[in-house]
């Protein structure tokens, strides 16, 4: 008999090829996917994967497989959203996905009124680099900082993250501007828009620490190590930091993502609307 739920199994690894990460993504370990992967190619007699030294790839079953089961999973999580945006009470988990320093140090600090207002909300916020997929259920809502290419959404912008180059108080009255070291991002994001702009500021001076997390820079900044992009939105509200230019070029869009078939669901809507609320002063330097 085929379990319908192995199919879940075999989705994920289809698509990500290795087993510890589709277990990460599962909330699960690698000993279940493979025990699932197996009981399924034995349920159906097919062989679905070729076991390589490095990750799992489909034979031509398991490409075959693959078309069909897209289709059962993209129903099973509609079926879902169809049950999940029910009822008119503001209650439940929402889950949001959002950048994790726009998450941590800006968001997180604003939802304590949403829930002062409706204790029986319970928020779930996933701080994550990786765009959250709301077709497949990932996340109920998603913070964006740039357009959403994913047809089939409902994306409002929220506003614009302008960002300034931040240093340490004590680092920048003590270090001369020539003096000045940079913050800046790695590889991962040599391309986004602050890091440009930080690179035409740094005018062939160093930067001495790179990291993909913004969270990292701005504790880089407020140990004195250098000068790091940051949003005003974060910036303004650490004490220790002070701004030193403004970075005309350096702006984001920050969007809003929903599913159309969520975007109605009272605990939902709920969430959305204090969101939209709070992000109205983004602009303000």
């Amino acid at each position: 008999m085929l379990d319908w739920d192995d199919l879940r199994f075999f989705v994920e690894l289809a698509r990500c090829g290795s087993l510890s990460e589709s277990a990460r993504r599962l909330g699960t370990d690698h000993s279940t996917v493979a025990r699932r992967i197996s009981g399924l190619e034995a349920a159906l007699s097919l062989k679905l994967f070729d076991r390589l030294p490095r990750g799992y790839a489909l034979t031509q079953e398991g490409e075959r497989l693959l078309e069909r089961a897209g289709t059962v999973e993209q129903a099973v999580h509609g079926i879902e959203r169809l049950a999940s945006g029910a009822g008119s009470a503001v209650e439940g988990r929402v889950r949001i996905s959002a950048p994790p320093a726009l998450a941590s140090h800006w968001l997180v600090p604003r939802l304590a009124p949403l829930l002062a207002r409706h204790p029986g909300l319970v928020l779930d916020v996933s701080g994550t680099l990786s765009a959250a997929r709301l077709s497949r259920g990932e996340a109920d809502l998603a913070l964006r900082l740039s357009r959403p290419q994913e047809k089939g959404l409902v994306a409002r912008k929220l506003g614009v993250l302008a960002y300034g180059l931040y240093g340490a108080r004590a680092y920048v009255e003590a270090t001369p501007e020539a003096a000045r070291t940079f913050l800046g991002y790695d590889e991962e994001l040599a391309h986004s828009p602050q890091q440009v702009w930080l690179e035409a500021m740094a005018k062939g001076r160093p930067i001495v620490f790179m990291s993909n997390d913004l969270s990292s820079l701005v504790s880089a900044a407020r140990a004195g190590m250098g000068l790091a992009a940051v949003p005003h939105a974060l910036g303004r509200t650490a004490e220790d930091l002070v701004c030193v230019a403004e970075g005309a070029g350096a702006k984001r869009d920050l969007w809003l993502l929903v599913h159309p078939d969520l975007r109605r669901a009272a605990r939902v809507r709920a969430v959305m609307d204090h969101i939209i609320a709070v992000c109205r002063d983004l602009n303000t330097p």
